[in-house]
């Protein structure tokens, strides 16, 4: 597997960000990975899901928003989120050399690729992919933030846990279902917004990821 770390330029912010390529032998896709809004691209949480996606043929770029990158804690403004995927995704097709490209991330990081996405087709990009999409702000419930993604044109999968507090099922499910073929949930069950599941489920940390894994190596067989 050849690992690098790259920079690429976000005009929006003008200044340059970092970010990790990972790409097997034989890698079919490139995951264009955002990450949530309170932990960057080394966070484990990325890592890890990197390394297992990796081990099913599915390359990423791991990329820093420009405020993670230069230490601060509020997240950019729309216009510099949105500017930094789409700066992403170009700096990504470059690294993967012309395959097919996924993009979205974790919480945050899966929403702005939608918003981005949704604004206007993000090149090279085939389908989204969401760790955990982010419906509302925890113990406000809404679907507000998912107005955009009947603007979204290309597939999606969302994979979601029960004891999410950012994503109530009960109001995400029928934004899926409206969202018709081109989208997909898979239900992670007991998982919360980090997919951690209690102890008393039975399950271990490592089968729930390789559920993750699993699911989006299958869904991208569509692709490559």
């Amino acid at each position: 597997m050849t690992t690098r770390e790259v920079r690429f330029e976000v005009p929006e912010a003008k200044t340059a960000v970092s970010a990790l390529v990972w790409l097997p032998d034989a890698a079919r896709l490139v995951y264009v990975f955002g990450h949530g809004a309170g932990a960057g691209m080394h966070h484990s949480f990325m890592q890890r899901v990197s390394g297992l996606l990796a081990g099913r043929g599915i390359g990423t770029f791991r990329y820093q928003f420009p405020y993670m990158e230069q230490g601060r804690k509020r997240p950019d403004t729309h216009r510099v989120l949105h500017g930094t995927v789409r700066a992403a995704v170009a700096a990504a097709h470059q690294a993967a050399g012309g395959l097919p490209l996924l993009a979205g991330g974790k919480s945050m990081g899966g929403r702005m690729a939608s918003r981005a996405q949704a604004e206007e087709a993000l090149p090279g990009v085939v389908g989204l992919v969401f760790l955990g999409f982010p419906l509302h702000p925890p113990n406000a419930p809404g679907r507000e933030r998912a107005d955009h993604l009947t603007d979204v044109h290309i597939p999606m999968l969302f994979l979601q846990g029960t004891r999410d507090s950012l994503a109530d099922l009960a109001l995400l499910t029928p934004v899926v279902d409206g969202l018709g073929p081109a989208a997909t949930m898979h239900i992670v069950e007991g998982g919360d917004h980090s997919f951690k599941v209690l102890k008393r489920s039975g399950r271990t940390e490592s089968a729930v990821f390789d559920e993750l894994a699993d699911t989006t190596q299958r869904w991208s067989t569509r692709f490559a």
